[in-house]
């Protein structure tokens, strides 16, 4: 069960990772203006999987403490990882008449999410096993 102070870290990292991903969401926006392919989800997706899976490989809980650990993972990379804009994204997309791009975004961003945890999970446990 989680405690107050725990939950406040909780909100309070949520926050930031909410305010991290609309910022680089918008940087990437900036760099690919036209695109159909929506980027700045799938790097904000893709990057928080590869942040995933390094702090679980890397037993974040063990050296950062439970609370740190739970809000920096379901807090921070929770709210900066975005399922619900994913497939926003790619409903609209397909409504719009772009059904190979609503299809691509969907393919793309679960395998490229999953490659990049499993990445992220590898180092963070070749990290860890280096410095035991």
């Amino acid at each position: 069960m989680l405690t107050w102070p725990a939950l406040i870290a909780v909100a309070i990292a949520g926050g930031c990772g909410a305010v991290c991903r609309y910022l680089l969401d918008r940087l990437v926006l900036g760099w690919t203006s036209g695109a159909v392919f929506p980027w700045g989800t799938w790097v904000v997706n893709v990057s928080g999987s590869l942040a995933l899976g390094l702090l679980v490989g890397a037993g974040s809980a063990a050296w950062l403490g439970a609370t740190l650990s739970t809000a920096i993972t379901a807090g921070f990379l929770g709210a900066y990882t975005t399922f619900s804009t994913w497939m926003y994204e790619s409903l609209r997309l397909i409504q719009e008449g772009s059904r190979l791009a609503g299809a691509l975004n969907l393919a793309v961003s679960l395998i490229s999410g999953l490659i990049a945890a499993g990445a992220g999970l590898w180092v963070g446990t070749a990290l860890v096993a280096s410095v035991a």
